[in-house]
């Protein structure tokens, strides 16, 4: 048959791999910036849009949607064109593609410092945000199925088969997730409340994790080191094995992130079992990655990028075998809410997502300029330098971890913790940050070599944007099974009916987890005592949401006897009903606030949040002068209270038509107490307080975990 000549279009993988390095830098940049402020508070002090609570989301934001997106994306416009012989679909999808994607990227660079955000971990985007990020998600679907239907390839490979699961696994976890009510352009409130919101939003974390740093670059794994190494790939059985069974079992381990929560038992143990289950297909594609190098070892000690691929491949291995020992309730109890967590998360994306797509971009750069690296000695000194940050970023973290874990749980003979003060912890593992930081130095550094590397290569080479190629087109073939042609064969034909099947099988898992959550009522047991927020802790709860003070604080306490003798009594479903959405956080880097409400009195928490120094010497919480200075906004109070009814929290019509009224009187009940402070008379005078969002913010802090009777001997 004569072969037909066509075009690989060279173009937009160019673009995708520029934002890729580009984004690389600003995502790790600002990383770094956040360690630093474990170490230096005080060092970005009164600039609201650079503190803690805002930098992190936009950190991890960058990294994984801005830096990891952009590389899968150069991955898959690159290998699907090859894979399938055949042009993308459309050139203008590719264009509305790139470019919508980075406008989303700016989107999120700008709002998230700002502090609009819902609060939900990677996924803290505002209502217009998410609706944009569908659009160009469909239209990149259009893409991609586009292209294979048009393909010259009658099967599609392994690496095609990952590509898909990602793009509906993402569209169902985006959609599902981000369901939620607006309230203005950047305000809205999650449809789920309490225990509901946690399950669905870490069956989308969790699932965030799998189905985008983790299924799509294992497509690009399958793809560029068979590649690379010039191999074929070690099993083509092994291959479906790990397919099938990675995406049916991933959706089902989100409840791991929950246990011992107020999450119902039967959700915890479901997250417990497929989460240590996935052990098995997580390393079967990890082992058909490393085998697939068998015999092609001298040339690993001679390419760079084969390093990157080996110690990437490695690094997946070990944050799937350490994810399902994790979801071991022993375990769990001992790391969750530690640092621990925070160093096997980035073992994960150090190592096996930023060193996979840096040997992607080494060997790209040669294939799109037709040139040789301008430098194998700085692409091996990023190679030294990024390893040894990986462990120099992470191991600090699991020995924090321990301290903490050990510290947290510590009791005296006489049944009193050992260390009372939280603050203790924090000051025993400050090295731990220092070696974190001098981690994320490192990695940074061999980025930027990186970034150099490129450039000099692209200086010497020539850029081919519309790449001749040539194959045979599909001849007309039986729908049927062929005489020797397997079943898997056979599906692999048959596109459409393959992403059904695909996304059945992701579907399971979340429905039979999440459903009966929503549609049972006797999983939430409701409590008769617990009241919705007054107009005032609603608006500082708005307020602690906008500050990001989940990310460092808890409020959910377990039923372990260290946390109830160090917070109070256990927290329970009911009690988080009205909660719209949860913030049960997932670190502690400061105390559970859970039952903080009446432990202090007004004028320690106004103290506290202008300078958590003065009331808690050694702490590393940054000041939050602007609280001061800032006038509430209640233009938007009775909006939100009317969005609230929607949701199904009970506020009475005339709740809501005397919101200001109410809201002004608890405000002014809260400054009657400021002022019986002399100290606090004497700074601030006649000065209007009440006005201030920091009334706000004490009134919601001393209403958390006050709806039911607290075990008095547990908060001594």
């Amino acid at each position: 048959m004569e072969k037909e000549q066509f075009y690989y279009d060279n173009k937009i993988v160019k673009l995708f791999l520029y934002a890729t390095v580009l984004w690389g830098v600003v995502g790790m940049l600002v990383g770094l910036m956040v360690s630093f402020l474990f170490i230096f508070p005080n060092y970005l002090e009164g600039i609201s849009w650079l503190s803690f609570g805002r930098l992190r989301p936009l950190h991890t934001n960058a990294v994984i949607f801005a830096f990891v997106g952009n590389g899968v994306f150069l991955g898959i416009y690159y290998s699907m064109q090859r894979l399938l012989k055949t042009r993308m679909f459309s050139d203008t999808l590719s264009k509305i593609h790139f470019w919508g994607w980075q406008l989303i990227i700016v989107a999120a660079a700008i709002t998230l410092p700002l502090g609009f955000t819902s609060s939900k971990e990677y996924a803290e985007l505002e209502w217009p945000i998410d609706i944009a990020i569908t659009i160009i998600w469909v239209v990149m679907g259009i893409n991609m199925i586009g292209t294979i239907l048009k393909r010259r390839q009658r099967h599609i490979y392994v690496a095609i088969w990952f590509y898909i699961a990602t793009l509906v696994t993402v569209a169902v976890l985006h959609i599902f997730n981000n369901l939620e009510l607006p309230v203005s352009a950047f305000k809205s409130y999650s449809v789920y409340a309490g225990v509901q919101d946690a399950m669905v939003q870490w069956w989308y974390g969790h699932n965030a994790v799998a189905f985008f740093l983790t299924t799509p670059v294992l497509g690009l794994m399958y793809y560029f080191v068979p590649k690379v190494a010039n191999r074929p790939i070690y099993s083509y059985r092994l291959s479906i094995i790990h397919f099938w069974s990675l995406i049916f079992i991933y959706i089902w381990a989100g409840p791991h992130h929950l246990l011992y929560t107020a999450l119902p038992e039967w959700a915890q143990n479901l997250g417990t079992v497929f989460s240590v289950m996935l052990i098995f297909p997580s390393w079967g594609g990890m082992i058909n990655g490393l085998m697939t190098l068998r015999g092609a070892w001298d040339k690993v000690r001679e390419n760079p990028i084969l390093k990157f691929f080996v110690v990437a491949i490695t690094g997946y291995g070990m944050s799937t075998f350490e994810g399902p020992m994790l979801s071991f309730k022993s375990l769990n109890a001992i790391a969750h809410y530690t640092d621990w967590i925070v160093g096997h998360v980035h073992i994960g994306t150090l190592a096996w997502n930023g060193f996979i797509i840096s040997g992607m971009l080494y060997w790209l750069v040669q294939k799109l300029w037709k040139t040789e690296l301008y430098s194998k000695k700085l692409a091996n000194t990023h190679f030294l330098i990024g390893t040894i940050g990986i462990l120099l970023y992470a191991v600090p973290l699991y020995v924090a971890g321990f301290t903490q874990a050990s510290m947290w749980k510590e009791f005296n003979p006489d049944g009193t913790l050992v260390y009372g003060n939280f603050l203790e912890t924090v000051t025993k593992i400050m090295p731990m940050y220092m070696m974190r930081a001098a981690g994320g130095t490192l990695y940074l550094t061999g980025f930027l070599l990186l970034a150099y590397n490129l450039i000099k290569t692209i200086k010497i080479g020539h850029f081919v944007g519309d790449e001749l190629a040539e194959a045979a087109p599909l001849s007309p073939i039986s729908a049927g099974r062929l005489p020797g042609e397997g079943f898997h064969s056979w599906l692999e034909r048959k596109t459409i009916l393959f992403t059904i099947l695909a996304t059945v099988a992701i579907l399971i898992g979340g429905a039979v987890e999440i459903v009966p959550l929503i549609v049972v009522p006797s999983n939430i047991p409701t409590i008769t005592s617990v009241k919705p927020y007054t107009p005032l802790e609603l608006e500082g709860r708005d307020l602690y949401i906008r500050e990001g003070c989940n990310n460092c604080h808890s409020q959910m306490v377990r039923p372990f006897r260290s946390e109830v003798a160090r917070y109070g009594e256990y927290s329970k479903a009911g009690e988080f009903v009205y909660d719209h959405p949860f913030l049960w956080g997932s670190k502690r880097t400061g105390p559970d606030l859970h039952r903080e409400g009446q432990k202090y009195n007004d004028n320690w928490h106004f103290n506290h949040l202008l300078d958590p120094r003065s009331t808690s010497p050694g702490s590393i919480m940054p000041r939050y002068t602007w609280l001061i200075s800032n006038d509430l906004d209640v233009s938007l109070t009775a909006d939100k209270m009317e969005a609230m009814v929607k949701l199904g929290v009970p506020y009475t019509q005339f709740q809501v038509d005397k919101a200001l009224y109410l809201l002004k009187n608890q405000a002014s009940e809260i400054v009657n107490n400021l002022i019986q402070d002399p100290e606090f008379k004497k700074a601030y005078g006649e000065s209007n307080i009440q006005d201030k969002e920091i009334v706000a913010v004490i009134a919601y802090l001393q209403r958390l975990g006050t709806d039911i009777k607290a075990n008095k001997t547990a908060l001594k």
